[in-house]
């Protein structure tokens, strides 16, 4: 009797503290992804097999997430801190890591599988980065504090530089930023801070960025200055999005997709498929389905039981946050093209898996948002 009252209250809790709602909205969003995957794919059975593979382990992830205690992977944050590291040392040396599409950030495993390192160590930057930040808690201004704060996210940026991937590296500072001012950094903290990136532009435009970026910024501004060549990404990206109108011309009917003038259809510009397809019907269901994500993620972070489950989910927010934002942004023509994929709709293994994971570690903050007894 007092076994069977004791799994009644398991099954209570779980009711209680799984978060039906982030699982369904990701569920969804994913599904919804795949479709246009399918769509937009050259080889649809191909990327739509090994988007359902990667949808398939992010699951499993979510369901081993939600016994392990987030509490527990902080503290072993020393390892999951050189793990990454390693890879993303291991993944500069030639022979190791695959040089593609102007930066070597790969790991390839045949023709099929690659990994791209960098996305699995965005997770453990936000874990990592929300232990460190809950370690200091209110002594996070002291100038010693900072400073190692700032090596901790400094050496993960330094090392996606010289990929160099650039538009990674910026993810990181923005989930660095929104982190430390959750934290309540001093806001003298966050002027210098913006100070030095100002005194650095230069530096970065003439020492850091390739031509090929370069002209990407350039043609941000001008767009007729090139395009049929730099700028030809956008100008059908944009072509696109506007040809699908209010309504769309339909799945599986867009223009983009019978004379394959937009190039990244699957990855970069899937957003632009789907509002050729969908129309902007389809483009704003997107776009509400990724900030209910970003939004639900936010309120378990401000209902989260300490600190550290706040730092990470809003560090997982802010990673959603930018992807969201640049990934549309480059494909309406407002922003550069960085090759950021658009969360649970661009064509990516690594990438969707490590979204999961992410919306694992969320709802593992929520699940333990009270003392549940196992």
């Amino acid at each position: 009797m007092l076994m069977k009252s004791d799994n009644l209250n398991k099954h209570k809790d779980f009711r209680k503290n799984f978060d039906f709602w982030l699982f369904g909205l990701t569920m969804v969003t994913s599904v919804f992804g795949m479709l246009m995957i399918s769509s937009a794919a050259p080889s649809a059975t191909r990327y739509v097999a090994v988007q359902f593979a990667a949808l398939v382990l992010g699951v499993v992830a979510i369901g081993i997430l939600m016994v392990l205690d987030y509490e527990y992977l902080a503290n072993i944050w020393g390892y999951l801190y050189l793990g990454s590291f390693a890879l993303l040392v291991l993944v500069l040396i030639p022979g190791i890591g695959t040089y593609e599409n102007g930066a070597r950030s790969w790991f390839r495993f045949g023709s099929l599988i690659g990994i791209q390192p960098a996305e699995f160590v965005k997770l453990a930057f936000i874990i990592t980065f929300a232990k460190h930040l809950s370690e200091v808690d209110y002594l996070i201004d002291r100038p010693k504090n900072v400073f190692f704060l700032v090596l901790h996210a400094g050496i993960f940026i330094g090392l996606i530089l010289l990929q160099p991937d650039f538009g990674t590296a910026v993810v990181f500072g923005c989930i660095m930023i929104t982190m430390l001012f959750v934290a309540k950094i001093s806001w003298k903290y966050i002027g210098c801070g913006l100070g030095a990136v100002t005194l650095a532009l230069p530096l970065a435009w003439f020492l850091v960025l390739k031509p090929y970026q370069k002209e990407r910024i350039i043609n941000l501004f001008h767009p007729e200055n090139d395009p049929s060549g730099t700028g030809y990404q956008v100008a059908q990206s944009k072509l696109a999005i506007g040809s699908g109108g209010l309504f769309g011309s339909g799945l599986y009917k867009g223009g983009s997709q019978n004379s394959n003038f937009l190039p990244e259809r699957h990855t970069d510009f899937i957003f632009s498929v789907v509002c050729e397809e969908l129309g902007f019907i389809g483009g704003v269901l997107a776009i509400a389905l990724l900030v209910a994500i970003i939004v639900r993620c936010i309120i378990i972070g401000i209902n989260a039981r300490n600190n550290l489950g706040m730092y990470i989910c809003f560090g997982v927010a802010a990673m959603f946050t930018f992807h969201v934002i640049e990934n549309v942004g480059m494909c309406i023509g407002v922003m550069p093209v960085t090759g950021i994929p658009l969360p649970f709709f661009s064509y990516g293994g690594s990438s969707l898996l490590t979204n999961l994971i992410a919306i694992g570690l969320v709802m593992n903050v929520r699940y333990r948002s009270k003392v549940i007894n196992f």
